[in-house]
């Protein structure tokens, strides 16, 4: 009978914040898969769990997740760790558990801390709607791509960032999503946990001063509608109400569904548009 992949969340920063059934499992299982060996030993140290460990991180995720999946295979139960939260949370726990579905082997997730959650449930922002980017890619092309979404985003935006790249990255978010209410998390679930809401512009003028210190949690307001809608507005004013006109007719749409379509994209009435039309103030 095949074994079984438990991923166990582990503390953030608070060791008190691990679960029962977590601990449980890490003793009860026969091999756990740690991202940092020499971190994690102190975690299982701590709760006095003696269960062996391997090494399982960015640089050999493929190859090892072969060799993991093999022994889930041979019945073994395997219960997968991260630094700090939930495993395939932004870290290699993805690929194991993608090579465990494609060998049939059973996935399970002991729920539990995650940074991201943490930090958006604390930052006083919308928690409805969210999106999380984990930490921006360092290629240039891909990271402009991803920040040109972002800019349209109307959903609270969550990233991670090391304090010696924060300011770069707060410059750059500046620059393309303009000014925005943001909180900055960083020790969370320690003594002195901080969640500072500011602004793009505060905070830069603050670590202009401060460095930055210990990894933090960046947690963005989206876009609003209203923005968007303003936004759109204000593109169809490039062009004249007549050439507006007549980009709808050439698709097909008749004179009174095109000046219906052009007062829904300018945010005019039907009428202000004819009697534009009417005037050749157009």
């Amino acid at each position: 009978m095949a074994g079984k992949l438990y991923l166990c969340a582990t503390p953030i920063g608070n060791l008190e914040d691990i679960t029962l059934r977590v601990l449980n499992t890490l003793k009860e299982v026969e091999l756990i898969a740690a991202e940092d060996t020499r971190h994690s030993i102190k975690l299982l140290n701590h709760f006095q769990i003696k269960t062996p460990m391997t090494s399982y991180h960015e640089y050999n995720k493929v190859d090892k997740a072969k060799y993991l999946v093999s022994q889930m295979e041979k019945g073994i139960n395997l219960a997968l760790i991260t630094d700090a939260g939930t495993p395939g949370i932004s870290d290699p726990g993805e690929e194991l558990v993608k090579q465990c579905y494609e060998a049939g082997i059973e996935v399970t997730s002991l729920p539990g801390p995650a940074a991201c959650i943490t930090a958006l449930t604390v930052s006083g922002l919308e928690t409805r709607r969210f999106c999380f980017e984990a930490f921006l890619p360092w290629d240039k092309r891909e990271r402009q791509r991803i920040l040109k979404e972002l800019k349209e985003e109307t959903r609270t935006i969550v990233l991670y960032e090391a304090p010696h790249h924060l300011v770069k990255t707060l410059e750059e978010l500046y620059e393309v999503l303009g000014e925005r209410e943001i909180t900055l998390c960083r020790e969370l679930t320690k003594r002195y946990e901080e969640a500072w809401q500011t602004t793009f512009s505060q905070a830069l003028e603050k670590f202009s001063v401060d460095e930055p210190k210990g990894e933090y949690v960046v947690v963005i307001r989206g876009k609003s509608w209203e923005e968007l809608e303003k936004e759109q507005i204000r593109s169809w004013e490039r062009i004249s109400i007549k050439e507006h006109m007549e980009q709808y007719e050439k698709q097909g749409m008749d004179r009174k569904s095109a000046m219906k379509a052009v007062a829904r994209d300018r945010g005019m009435g039907k009428r202000e548009v004819y009697q534009y039309l009417l005037n050749g103030r157009g």
